[in-house]
């Protein structure tokens, strides 16, 4: 068996499994989970087979395209059903499978008692296969189709227990945010057809030196658009924090590790679309900015330990997306801080599952403290990933996310020096939200309720939280030692090695900084957070009770968006009765009263024949009258 048959089964084993255990339905519940998670194992044994082949081979001949069978054919669109295997999505899958896995075998203890297990199971790879069909597709429209699967998986995840309706709500407001994403998407496809007469990724950058600028800008914004649904980026992120709702596995998986950074592979994917538009790629590092800020200030006042977590993945998620718009040292960067974070904050969103397990589905940290002692296992792994996110060296988010910022101060003109600030500030609020659930959580006095007995969770669920935290320490040494990671998606997205980035600012007192900066936002959380309120104080500042409500991203979308779309169906349904409606029923009405007054003269009387025949002949006689005239 060759290679590219090997990359058909990465997506065709995940889909018949959730095929299988959907079909089988109640005779698979002893075993499905088992079958799914050996499943999903396999997907990574594969991805690894590839990557070693991959990095055998030269670097002009390392990437792979399978083609499995024509698709499109219609005129002058021409989509074949490909998938491509380069150094960009291999990173990718490694990371699908091999978090994914992580998670699958996690769930095996987490969902025991959960009598729809089976369907949970297939769900995750139904996920898995979507995923990785986004990542793999060789066009736009192959993308497309894993980006929907993507959207769908996420929908039946999040509202697995559905029979609570606040789940089933949250699902719902994900999948219409997504959707409006995904008109981004579908839009950027058709520019890129009209435009170049492909949706192929090579035939894009092969027509991109010849498109127009407002072209290039027009499709780069749209495609911006599609990443800041599926990323929960502003102003589309409202959606994230509500998606909590799932089991969580779904958060680890979902919202850590895979779909949320969807939009960022699609915009690293196009790199060449946003090097040709600077104003594009200065959209890209607005949205990532905002939403680094928006989602670190939500997560201080977050007390639901997971919501804590999603507005983090909100706020690293913008410094991916803004370490895109910086230009090709930014992409690969981007990719190294995707691929840390896939290992801290999965095994801090396995860790907050831990929790749970251990005191009841509880969430709300202030009825926590002190579960270090009893959960001494969960608050190491939990820790090693807190360290990470913070960027302490030698831990992994000290190799990615500190690049980032790095690479913001270095930016030409003033403008470096403003996302520099930004980026670093995130930094501080960062270490003080995260310092925050530390100390809540696992520090203190204990806070819980006398029903609630803290313990230790079994080991199919701590293990592979121990493994995330592993990677925690050592994903960022390795794929920044020696530009590894640089150096591997050079041909890819066109980046250079680091050591020809001109620095602003030295390196060395740029991290003494950073380190600074951090070490404020964990001391004043500690200071503040030693003695936590049991429950919430009456009064709190407006800036809190804004961070509590998302700032009022719901009433935002609702005035700007929700209600002006109500109104504006609302018109156009109007208009559509009495003009349009009105038009065609006005027609029928007509011929309907002609017809009415017609057939008042078939009435079968020969008095009535004759008195029409008369009329008849003399307005004939008439009118030969006035010809004459």
């Amino acid at each position: 068996m060759n290679n590219t048959n090997l990359i058909g089964l990465l997506i065709a084993l995940p889909l018949f499994s959730a095929g299988l255990l959907l079909l089988l339905g109640k005779a698979a519940n002893s075993w499905g989970h088992i079958f799914a998670t050996l499943i999903s194992i396999s997907t990574f044994v594969i991805g690894l087979l590839e990557f070693l082949a991959m990095h055998k081979r030269a670097n002009e001949n390392r990437a792979l395209t399978d083609h499995l069978f024509e698709w499109v054919h219609v005129g002058g669109l021409q989509v074949d059903a490909a998938l491509l295997l380069d150094q960009l999505s291999i990173a990718f899958v490694l990371l699908i499978t091999g978090v994914g896995s992580l998670i699958h075998i996690y769930s095996i203890a987490y969902m025991e008692h959960d009598h729809d297990r089976r369907r949970f199971f297939a769900y995750l790879n139904l996920f898995i296969a979507a995923m990785l069909l986004l990542v793999l597709g060789n066009s736009y429209l192959n993308l497309y189709v894993g980006w929907e699967g993507v959207g769908l998986a996420s929908y039946l995840l999040i509202g697995f227990w559905n029979q609570r309706p606040a789940y089933a709500t949250a699902a719902r407001k994900a999948f219409i945010a997504n959707r409006v994403g995904d008109v981004g998407l579908s839009l950027a496809i058709m520019i890129a057809f009209t435009q170049f007469g492909s949706v192929t990724f090579d035939g894009v950058k092969a027509g991109i030196p010849h498109a127009s600028s407002a072209a290039i800008l027009g499709l780069g914004a749209m495609l911006l658009l599609a990443a800041t649904g599926k990323s929960a980026q502003f102003p589309l992120q409202s959606w994230l924090g509500d998606a909590m709702a799932g089991p969580t596995p779904v958060s680890a998986l979902i919202h850590a590790a895979t779909m949320v950074t969807a939009g960022v592979y699609l915009i690293v994917r196009s790199n060449f679309v946003f090097d040709a538009s600077s104003i594009a790629r200065t959209l890209v590092v607005i949205v990532g900015v905002i939403t680094l800020l928006f989602g670190a200030i939500i997560g201080t006042a977050k007390d639901d330990i997971k919501k804590a977590l999603a507005a983090s993945t909100m706020s690293q998620i913008g410094y991916m997306v803004l370490a895109s718009g910086l230009g090709p040292i930014g992409y690969a960067f981007a990719i190294m801080h995707l691929l840390t974070h896939g290992f801290f904050k999965a095994g801090m969103f396995l860790g907050a599952g831990s929790v749970m397990h251990g005191t009841n589905d509880q969430v709300d940290m202030r009825k926590f403290g002190n579960l270090r002692k009893y959960m001494p296992i969960t608050a190491i792994t939990f820790g090693l990933g807190y360290l990470a996110i913070l960027g302490v060296p030698p831990f992994a988010g000290f190799y990615s996310k500190d690049k980032i910022i790095a690479t913001a101060f270095n930016t030409t003109g003033t403008t470096g020096v403003i996302i520099g600030l930004a980026a670093l500030l995130g930094a501080g609020i960062t270490a003080f939200y995260m310092t925050r659930v530390i100390v809540m959580t696992f520090a203190g006095k204990a806070r819980w309720e006398d029903e609630v007995h803290p313990h230790e969770s079994p080991a199919l669920m701590w293990i592979p939280m121990a493994i995330l935290a592993i990677g925690s320490i050592s994903a960022g040494f390795l794929l920044s030692w020696g530009g590894a990671l640089v150096n591997w998606l050079a041909p890819v997205v066109n980046s250079t090695h680091l050591a020809e980035n001109k620095d602003r600012i030295s390196p060395i007192l740029l991290t003494l900084i950073t380190l600074g900066v951090v070490l404020f936002g964990v001391i004043w959380a500690v200071i503040k957070y030693r003695e936590v309120p049991e429950s919430a104080p009456e009064k709190v500042s407006i800036f809190t009770r804004a961070a509590r409500k998302d700032l009022y991203q719901d009433a935002f979308n609702e005035a700007v968006l929700m209600k002006p779309g109500n109104q504006l169906v609302l018109t156009v349904d109007e208009i559509d009765q009495k003009v349009v409606d009105g038009a065609v029923n006005g027609v029928g009405k007509m011929v309907s009263g002609l017809s009415f007054g017609i057939r008042k003269i078939q009435n079968g009387y020969v008095r009535s024949y004759a008195l029409v025949m008369s009329v008849g002949l003399l307005m004939l006689l008439l009118a030969v009258w006035l010809v004459k005239l």
